[in-house]
């Protein structure tokens, strides 16, 4: 197939930028190269014939029907979003006009390619979101995708309506389209704003590591190379009009993850004492959702789809990766305030 893949050059993109053009599909890469976008990203596909950029914002409808009708896709998987909730609670505009507006305008586009292209029934719209649109559980229970929407933070309600405008265009105007919607990634290129990468990176630099609260939030955990791998899954099998849950099977509450990545670095750098003396408590976050879990039953009963990486074997990866790229990171933390935890004083 030939995709557009938005956000390519983001964190989550990118790796589906990468496994694409592996699998032997045709990818382009549209990105408008925001902060938290780096091209480096996709550096190991960026001389491949399958591969071709195209910075653009998908709040430019303009440069969207340019290049729809210049590169022809059979799929467009729109993964561009403002992401961080932090900075949704601090600055929620970009968050809907980039993650509703944007939608928006990437839903009239593909419409619009889609019907002068004879409304192709193969055709398909994907669109991926995030399990925040659901709210928080107690102590039991699992999101499934009937659960009822009752999103939290300014980001996951921008979310949760452009999941609404996805469905509503395909159930009024026939848009083909799939819908997933993941619990919370982490792996290599997570830009490094959020928990996992914060941790590693506050710990190298020997500097308080900050945990919201008491750090009893749960979080069920997907490497980013599976979530990749699924979205490819959903694409290339999914039934026109269904939307699938994408989980890790690895929930684990903040404080465990916060102290497994500090006893990985203990055994992988060691430093004068062990690394959990950095971990300082913070405010928490308003809102702050107590806990997310994601019955992943569809996805594994009618596609076949299983996480292949343990939450073990993931975090060491991944530690060891942000040991082994120390450039990439070193770059990405000089731009301005990236790095910080946002919302704890809002």
């Amino acid at each position: 197939m030939k995709l557009v893949v938005t956000g390519g050059a983001g964190f989550i993109g990118s790796a589906v930028v990468r496994h694409a053009v592996a699998a032997g599909h045709t990818v382009v890469n549209l990105d408008a190269l925001t902060y938290a976008a780096c091209l480096e990203n996709v550096a190991s596909v960026a001389d491949n014939p399958l591969y071709s950029f195209e910075q653009a914002d998908i709040r430019d409808r303009d440069a969207l029907d340019r290049i729809f009708a210049a590169h022809r896709p059979d799929a467009i998987m729109h993964l561009a979003a403002e992401s961080h909730v932090d900075r949704s609670i601090d600055g929620p505009g970009d968050f809907i006009e980039t993650n509703i507006n944007g939608t928006y305008n990437m839903l009239e586009a593909a419409r619009t390619y889609w019907v002068a292209q004879g409304k192709p029934e193969n055709f398909r719209f994907h669109h991926i979101s995030t399990d925040e649109v659901y709210g928080t559980l107690g102590e039991t229970g699992q999101f499934t995708e009937e659960t009822p929407y009752a999103p939290n933070s300014p980001y996951s309600a921008s979310k949760a309506a452009s999941d609404h405008l996805v469905r509503a265009w395909h159930e009024t105007y026939g848009l083909p389209m799939v819908m997933t919607n993941c619990s919370n990634n982490y792996g290599p290129f997570h830009f490094p704003e959020k928990l996992i990468p914060v941790v590693i990176l506050k710990a190298l630099a020997g500097a308080p590591i900050p945990v919201y609260g008491k750090g009893e939030n749960v979080r069920d955990w997907l490497y980013v190379e599976d979530h990749a791998d699924a979205l490819l899954t959903v694409l290339e099998k999914g039934k026109n009009g269904r939307s699938y849950n994408i989980g890790g099977e690895n929930e684990a509450r903040n404080i465990d993850i916060v102290r497994t990545i500090c006893s990985i670095l203990d055994d992988k750098r060691p430093g004068n004492q062990p690394y959990e003396e950095q971990i300082t408590f913070v405010s928490d976050r308003p809102g702050h959702d107590l806990r997310y879990a994601i019955d992943p039953s569809r996805i594994r009963n009618e596609l076949g789809w299983r996480p292949s990486v343990t939450l073990e074997q993931g975090l060491e990866k991944t530690v060891q990766w942000y040991l082994d790229n120390e450039d990439w990171w070193r770059a990405l933390q000089s731009r301005s305030g990236v790095g910080e935890r946002l919302g704890a004083g809002s």
